[in-house]
């Protein structure tokens, strides 16, 4: 086959040919932070539903966690395949795909009558978040691809998570029940789907080979077992099922990595480990989910269990902390050049830092302004995080594979939420007073944040190892 031929037969697998749909940056700038908005707000509600969800669908204190981990379990077990998807076989396809999954999975969540039932509609709906999430960053480096567009439209991108973080809470709060939340955000899920099928351009980096299934599965499993052997923990840390389960994580992490090594088209390159950049990028999506992901995801219902705040209330008290967030986020390129994306990393996590250690005491104190001050600073310091990730996940690898550079990132951006979750509640519902649970989950937070910064400003640019 010639590669004419090659190329009218990739462009017929495709749908659409480098003529009939040009790359359009600004319209795909628009769709992709939509969608990212979308699936972020949908991440987020829960959030401040929390309680009523947990009435509505009789879930015990010990199985809350499950209720607000389902997306971010299903987004770290498929942001890696999604990635390597997106670029082997078309960033729109599996982009399309994804927004669309989110709508109908979604709306779905919306009929849920039990815990089981909600937790898998979220694992779904984290999981077409993951596709649509990780091939939006490489549908963005192919529109825009000189380094100063790619700059602002990644700037553009990070500020529209923080926008859906902000959204989500303060819409589900504003809705008559939970369940009007998810049919509103499925809805607008699908409008986006609908209007992407026209404005976007396809582009991939082919690889060959077969999907990384046996990959997907064994880091998927781990991470249940991971998240199952934290929500276990609140009962007893040294209790023989919490052990097994981590020592099964363990094991499936290492046949994960076996597996990597074999594959001919692995969910990840593994020799991008030896790289600092890609080091940093993974690290500060690691502790960005850990420190601040997993302390805000429980933070508003322990704001409505101790000061009696209603799901409105706190969702307009946390926009203080994500509004900022948003115009931090989006301000961040005019940094470029002065400060390093892995200095804006350190700078965010010491934020972050400062914050939570002066709302020390204020749930016990019944006056939600103790929290205004920390609210203020952690905004300032999630709008550097979410800033700077983005842009360094595409700087970690070749620009061929930015799919996977983002998959990769966000991947532990979400284990590191999927434990910060477990954690959180674990530590804030095991200390005998809400009040006092809460004090400590904060200093475990300030904690993970110091170990951020200061895994990030190790990571120099230059190869780590041989």
């Amino acid at each position: 086959m010639t590669r004419l031929d090659s190329a009218a037969t990739d462009a017929a697998v495709r749908g659409a040919t480098p003529r009939d749909t040009p790359v359009r940056p600004r319209a795909t700038l628009a769709l992709t932070s939509a969608a990212t908005a979308v699936a972020l707000m949908t991440y987020t509600a829960p959030m401040v539903t929390l309680p009523d969800t947990a009435t509505a669908l009789h879930t015990p204190l010990s199985a809350q966690a499950w209720l607000l981990n389902g997306a971010p379990l299903g987004l770290a077990a498929l942001l890696l395949v999604a990635g390597s998807l997106a670029d082997d076989y078309g960033r729109r396809r599996i982009f399309l795909a994804g927004t669309l999954g989110l709508g109908l999975t979604t709306a779905l969540a919306a009929f849920t009558t039990s815990t089981w039932q909600f937790t898998l509609a979220r694992i779904a709906q984290g999981a077409a978040s993951a596709a649509l999430l990780a091939s939006g960053l490489g549908l963005i480096v192919h529109a825009f691809p000189s380094p100063r567009g790619r700059l602002h439209a990644t700037g553009v991108w990070g500020a529209f998570v923080s926008g859906g973080i902000a959204v989500g809470p303060l819409l589900a709060g504003a809705l008559p029940s939970w369940r009007a939340g998810y049919l509103v955000l499925g809805a607008a899920a699908l409008v986006v789907a609908a209007l992407g099928t026209r404005a976007l351009a396809e582009s991939r980096a082919p690889r060959g080979g077969r999907p990384d299934a046996l990959g997907a599965l064994a880091f998927g499993l781990a991470l249940v077992a991971l998240v199952a052997a934290l929500t276990l923990g609140r009962d007893g840390w040294l209790r023989a099922p919490v052990g097994l389960l981590l020592a099964a994580a363990v094991v499936l992490i290492a046949a994960f990595v076996a597996v990597e090594r074999r594959t001919r088209t692995p969910m990840i390159d593994l020799g991008l480990l030896r790289h600092a950049r890609f080091l940093a990028s993974s690290a500060g999506g690691l502790f960005t989910g850990l420190a601040v992901i997993g302390l805000f995801s429980f933070l508003p219902a322990l704001l409505q269990q101790t000061l009696g705040l209603s799901p409105l209330a706190t969702a307009g008290l946390f926009l203080l902390w994500s509004g900022l967030s948003f115009a931090v986020a989006l301000q961040v390129k005019h940094l470029a050049g002065r400060i390093a994306p892995r200095t804006q990393l350190a700078l965010g996590f010491a934020l972050h830092t400062i914050a939570v250690v002066t709302m020390l005491g204020a749930l016990g104190s019944g006056s939600w302004t103790r929290l205004l001050p920390g609210l203020v600073l952690g905004g300032l310091g999630s709008g550097l995080l979410n800033g700077a990730l983005p842009l360094l996940a595409v700087e970690s690898v070749p620009p061929e594979r930015a799919a996977m550079g983002s998959g990769a990132q966000q991947t532990f951006r979400y284990v590191g939420s999927c434990a910060g979750v477990a954690l959180t509640i674990a530590v804030a519902t095991s200390a005998g007073g809400l009040a006092r649970g809460a004090d400590l989950a904060l200093l475990v937070s300030a904690g993970l944040a110091v170990a951020g910064a200061v895994s990030v400003l190790a990571l120099r640019e230059r190869r780590v190892g041989a």
